[in-house]
């Protein structure tokens, strides 16, 4: 007889052309564990790992695609050189020899970047009106070719995916990075055809979803990770009611998007008033694409709260959302940085038997 975790997580999930074995995904997190940009061996048996462990699913860290000022750390992996996607390929076949599937979260910092940062130090940030993200310096606003090359940049790492043997693509626009730039009224400024009421706001996601789309294979699953809130300001919002939601991943999922991954600080907290769905089943609801939700599964508080105090709770509540289809798949990230196995121990009932989340896993590579 299934656990009713096993009956809830254990359904297979269809994304584009990719059918999932389960609804547990690995959260993408930034782990800044390759030297140079290149994944090493010890980043490959990290992620197989999780693979062995019975994730469905496993998002990497954000990678950055082949841009002068796409990152701001020399520790973060990098989706473009013949030493980083020498590293990748390792990575994909170490999760596939455990019957894992992988994809590359792509991403494009923007405006986060501070002066001085790597890889090139001298170059100064960009984004779509140059203003700062809270300490970061000031920036230059993007031209048009500036947005072209971005654009095709993220394609063109998409098809690198593919060809590397990746099972689809996650588009990084959330917490306040270049694409989440150009959604948030607060640091897009722009009054030409990327700025100024909302459905211009989206226009540049727009473009990098289907430059992505046309770029790899039909079957691909391109997913767009979205958030209200950013790294420096915890009460933005892109959207401030359900018909904004819908004008931003209506566009998206007009330009080819398979699904949207919903990030939330806490998975069970109401997107807008008045309702109890959170971003996740908003996302589901309003575009009728499937959505993954993320936020504090299986710990009693959120990541930038003090991760000592973080405590393991029961997954109940998780359980009945995705009983009732209010999203399809959720992400795991804490949980599964203290315990590789946590997904197998959830889907047979050995609870007791789960790692509890000890600050230290943020430290290491386990």
């Amino acid at each position: 007889m299934k656990t009713p975790a096993a009956q809830a997580l254990s359904r297979p999930l269809t994304l584009g052309g990719l059918t999932l074995p389960n609804r547990v995904a690995m959260a993408p997190m930034t782990r800044a564990f390759s030297p140079g940009g290149v994944p090493g061996e010890d980043v490959a048996a990290y992620y197989a790992r999780r693979a062995a462990g019975g994730a469905g699913l496993v998002i990497t860290e954000g990678a950055y695609v082949d841009h002068p000022v796409s990152g701001q750390h020399d520790r973060v992996s990098r989706m473009y050189g013949d030493d980083a996607l020498a590293g990748w390929a390792r990575v994909v076949e170490a999760v596939h020899g455990h019957g894992g599937l992988i994809f590359p979260q792509l991403q494009h910092v923007g405006m986060a970047r501070k002066p001085g940062e790597p890889p090139d130090p001298g170059t100064p940030a960009i984004g779509p009106s140059g203003v700062p993200m809270h300490d970061a310096g000031e920036g230059r606003t993007m031209s048009q070719r500036d947005i072209d090359q971005v654009v095709t940049a993220f394609a063109e790492a998409a098809a690198t995916a593919e060809r590397l043997g990746f099972d689809g693509v996650e588009l990084h626009g959330a917490h306040g990075y270049l694409i989440d730039q150009f959604l948030w009224p607060g640091t897009n400024h722009r009054t030409d055809a990327y700025g100024g009421d909302l459905r211009s706001r989206t226009r540049f996601a727009a473009e990098v979803v289907t430059a992505v789309r046309r770029a790899v294979s039909p079957g691909f699953p391109v997913v767009v990770r979205f958030s209200q809130w950013k790294m420096t300001d915890y009460d933005a919002r892109i959207a401030d009611d359900p018909e904004q939601l819908g004008v931003i991943l209506g566009a998206l999922a007009d330009a080819g998007a398979d699904a949207f991954h919903a990030s939330t600080r806490r998975y069970w907290e109401p997107a807008f008033a008045g309702s109890d769905l959170n971003l996740a089943g908003w996302a589901k609801k309003l575009t009728g694409k499937p959505a993954l939700s993320v936020g504090s599964v299986g710990l009693d508080t959120e990541f930038t709260a003090n991760p000592a105090q973080a405590r393991k709770t029961g997954i109940e509540g998780l359980l009945d959302r995705l009983e009732a289809d209010e999203f399809d798949m959720i992400a795991v990230g804490r949980s599964l940085l203290a315990d590789p196995s946590w997904t197998a121990k959830i889907l047979a009932g050995r609870e007791g038997e789960i790692v509890p989340f000890p600050p230290a896993a943020l430290g290491a590579l386990h």
